[in-house]
C-alpha cells in the first residue's frame, strides 16, 4: 500500500487530513498525520510520529507531505522513517498545500511514487493563483 503522511507545525496536518477525507473518501485508512503543537516536546512529537507509521510496513511505500522544507516536524518524521528502515521506500515533500495533497491522494494508487511526484509537482506550482473579484462600480456608489 502507498500511505500518504502528513506532518506540521500546529494543527495543519490533522485539519488538511479532516479536509482530505471529507473530499477524498471518509473511509481513507492510507492517509495518516500527526502535528507538532505548540509546547510540544519533541520526544513527545517523535513518539506521536512513530504510532502514526507503525502499521506502515517495509513492502508498503510513503509520501511523506510537511508543512516547511527543514522545519522539525518533517526532519523528525523523516528521522523516525529512517530509523525503521523506510527511507528507502519513502519520498519527502514539503510546502503542502490541500491541492496537491488531494491530487496525491486521488493518484497514488495509479503510478509510482517516482511518477506521481514527476507528475504533482509542476500542478503544485500552478495551483497557487491569485483570486481577482470585479467589482462594477454604479454612479451611485461614487
Amino acid at each position: 500500500m502507498k500511505y500518504i503522511v502528513l506532518v506540521s507545525h500546529g494543527t495543519f496536518a490533522p485539519g488538511l487530513h479532516n479536509a482530505l477525507l471529507m473530499l477524498a473518501g471518509e473511509s481513507r485508512t492510507d492517509i495518516l498525520s500527526t502535528s507538532l503543537e505548540n509546547g510540544m516536546g519533541s520526544d513527545t512529537y517523535i513518539e506521536n510520529v512513530r504510532k502514526c507509521v507503525s502499521k506502515i510496513t517495509e513492502k508498503d511505500e510513503i509520501l511523506l507531505l510537511g508543512d516547511l522544507v527543514g522545519g522539525s516536524p518533517l526532519t523528525l518524521a523523516s528521522n523516525v522513517i529512517a530509523e525503521r528502515g523506510l527511507l528507502s521506500r519513502t519520498v519527502i515533500l514539503g510546502g503542502v498545500n490541500l491541492p496537491f495533497a488531494l491530487s496525491a491522494a486521488l493518484m497514488k494508487d495509479d503510478m509510482e511514487l517516482n511518477e506521481l511526484i514527476d507528475a504533482l509537482l509542476p500542478e503544485a506550482r500552478e495551483v497557487m493563483q491569485e483570486f481577482k473579484v470585479y467589482v462594477e462600480e454604479n454612479e451611485d456608489d461614487i
